[in-house]
């Protein structure tokens, strides 16, 4: 008599390949991300450091920055990161 072995097969291991699209960004998504975040707090502090609502930099600078910085998360998160072979 022969046993019968169970025809249940193991998992496969998983690839290099795999382990590489677990993160939706990547390093330079995270970097354009900061960056932006920066900006804006360092807008805003600007804003505060001047202490006039009709200055310079809080009429003509800080509005321009703080545009620029929320498209550019907005880059930041829909750049598809580079995938190296």
């Amino acid at each position: 008599m022969h046993s019968m072995k169970s025809s249940r097969k193991k998992p496969p291991a998983h690839k290099a390949e795999d382990k590489a699209h677990g993160m939706p960004l990547g390093k330079t998504n995270y970097l354009i991300i900061g960056t932006g975040a920066l900006v804006i707090a360092g807008s805003f502090w600007g804003m505060s450091i001047e202490r006039q609502v009709d200055g310079f930099f809080a009429l003509n600078v800080a509005p321009f920055l703080i545009i620029g910085a929320f498209v550019a998360i907005g880059f930041g998160i829909l750049l598809r990161p580079i995938s190296r072979f």
